[in-house]
């Protein structure tokens, strides 16, 4: 979260800690820049950025040249804005809790096409009259749907969407895989239609100016996943609306996005590659020319091809502590963490996980303690090359529990132990066995027992003579425990039942119970200390976007929901196209916290 929003949210801290607010809670926002836009001319050059204030992204740029449309979370939620390419007559063009992106305005400048999670918390296709300031929803689906873009005509929208697909998970992993086809829609809801085939994965159309052909580009269901890192293969393709008769461009080893039609049969795109990117221009001729290098993302033309916009990384992901940021309910108050956040019992100290300083390493992290206003910060253990993370305090505050180990390995090899540790950095002893992938330990309430997954399946050991007791049977992929502070109780994920939901089990391994019951992953789950409420991640709102156009994150969705913990009551807090995960408590004596970071800025 960036300054400005720092100090707005705050503010608005402040006074809610005295109203509304009942509970407070951590989470970490997985691997989210800075991103600016840029404008520039037709050869590349002249390059100028827009006034920047927050993350901002999904530039669209009129036909004519006149305006950008572009999505900002300058408000602390991503809201729709338009300016002129120089900068100047910024205007609001939506404002909802709900998340608004990827917004396209129509040829006559009246209607602007929009994806919004208003609503059910589905991404669908919305059309606002600009004049009236009325909204449609012209999709209406449970699935997702992503970057409309008009027909010169005015007659189409044209998009990708997932709708009518279930591809199933990446082997060997349990992130979700994606599968999209280019989709068209009349701008009053009528005549929807798909226009690509069954299967695979197509994004990000764009129309020829004859209004007859769509550009996209396309891969399989795991070349779009693997397109997030650089490390797949798409091409560019177009299909002729009316005959289905489809022309492929391009045959090279490339992450191919965003293309569209230039003047003279020339096709824009950006690359995504291990170590290569830019903004590239192809020739009929087949000559490819980079006419800017770099990181670009999402480059939009005007007609005439004299000028384009598209984002840049300003910054990469930074540490963030206690920082303020957007709540659904106001009775949830939310702030932005490193992963695994965990408050001392007295809510003086908090642990959490942080990667090497070299980058965001998930095979290299580090066990950090500070203070609660955010000072004091320091390593309690660090080993060079290996995985340590989600630690855990003791009821009593004296001893502390986390994980360490290859734990990030290529599968079969794993190897991950428990270890506890004093909150002086003493007395670190491993206490698992070796050979095991051990992992998300969590406290008994009366500090004598410890629950963790040991494989595929939970298990309780007794601290004082080292005693280990099934709890689950193993035959299921079970994970993250979280021991309820009534003790009556273990909460934890597990695909028993297809897909990753959550469960309770009694510590005897009797009353199992299923709490959820959603479509998307359910994980990460966290009581609040009273042992009433639970907080998780859960994926059951589907994608924001197309998979493809990520950057580097396992699994593009993911939000924090919390409910009462018989699964009543469930209420979701976040909205955005980021990964949000790892959620924390914070002590309901414990007042609202900024860094000195923060608060400078």
């Amino acid at each position: 979260m960036r300054p400005t929003v720092c100090l707005l949210l705050l503010a608005v801290l402040q006074s809610s800690a005295q109203s509304a607010v009942k509970h407070r809670v951590l989470f970490n926002r997985y691997l989210v820049p800075e991103i600016g836009l840029f404008v520039a001319d037709a050869d590349g050059k002249n390059e100028r950025a827009l006034p920047h204030r927050e993350t901002e992204y999904s530039p669209s740029l009129t036909p004519d040249g006149k305006w950008i449309v572009f999505t900002s979370e300058r408000a602390g939620q991503a809201d729709l804005y338009r300016v002129q390419p120089d900068g100047s007559a910024l205007e609001q063009l939506t404002n909802d809790p709900a998340f608004d992106d990827q917004g396209s305005l129509s040829p006559d400048g009246k209607s602007l096409a929009f994806i919004s999670t208003r609503g059910e918390g589905f991404a669908n296709l919305w059309l606002l009259d600009i004049a009236s300031h009325k909204y449609q929803n012209l999709t209406n689906s449970r699935s997702g749907n992503f970057r409309p873009s008009w027909s010169p005509d005015g007659r189409w929208i044209a998009f990708s969407s997932d709708r009518d697909a279930n591809p199933g998970r990446f082997p060997g992993q349990w992130e979700h895989l994606q599968s999209t086809g280019i989709y068209l829609i009349h701008p009053d809801g009528t005549g929807l239609r798909r226009l690509t085939k069954a299967g695979g994965f197509a994004g990000s159309p764009t129309w020829s100016t004859d209004a007859k052909r769509v550009l996209y580009y396309e891969t399989d269901e795991t070349g779009a996943y693997l397109a997030k890192s650089g490390n797949s293969r798409t091409e560019l393709v177009s299909v002729d609306i009316n005959t289905g008769e489809r022309t492929q461009y391009t045959a090279s080893n490339e992450v191919k996005l965003s293309p569209q039609w230039l003047p003279g049969g020339k096709i824009s795109y950006a690359v995504r590659g291990l170590g290569t990117g830019g903004l590239r221009i192809w020739y009929p001729d087949r000559r490819v020319v980079t006419i800017v290098p770099g990181v670009i993302r999402h480059p939009s033309w005007s007609a005439d091809g004299k000028q384009v916009v598209y984002e840049r990384i300003l910054q990469p992901a930074s540490t963030e502590h206690l920082i303020p940021t957007a709540s659904r309910d106001p009775e949830f108050e939310l702030l932005l963490s490193e992963p695994f956040p965990s408050f001392s019992p007295d809510g003086e100290k908090l642990l959490y996980s942080q990667y090497a300083a070299n980058g965001r390493n998930p095979g290299d992290t580090s066990i950090q303690m500070m203070n609660a206003d955010g000072s004091g910060k320091h390593p309690l253990f660090h080993k060079e090359g290996t995985s340590a993370f989600d630690a855990v305090w003791s009821p009593a505050g004296d001893m502390i529990a986390f994980c360490v180990g290859k734990y990030f390995r290529a599968p079969g090899l794993p190897s991950s132990q428990i270890a506890l540790l004093k909150p002086d950095g003493s007395a670190y002893r491993e206490i698992a066995e070796e050979g095991v992938n051990n992992g998300f330990p969590s406290w008994s309430p009366d500090g004598k027992r410890l629950v963790y997954k040991r494989g595929k399946q939970l298990v309780i050991l007794t601290i004082a003579d080292g005693k280990i007791v099934p709890l689950t049977d193993g035959a299921h992929y079970d994970n993250f425990p979280q021991w309820s502070p009534k003790g009556d109780a273990i909460m934890f994920t597990t695909d028993r039942d297809a897909d990753f939901e959550l469960y309770t089990i009694r510590p005897d391994g009797t009353g199992l119970r299923r709490i959820t019951n959603s479509p998307g992953n359910d994980a990460h789950s966290v009581w609040s200390n009273d042992g009433e409420w639970v907080v998780f991640s859960s994926g059951r709102k589907g994608f924001k976007d197309e998979m493809a156009l990520y950057d580097g994150v396992p699994q593009p969705y993911g939000e924090i929901f919390a409910m009462h913990s018989d699964g009543t009551d469930v209420r979701q807090l976040t909205d955005n196209k980021w990964e949000d995960a790892s959620p924390g408590w914070m002590p309901e004596l414990q007042k609202p916290q900024v860094t000195q970071e923060a608060q400078r800025r």
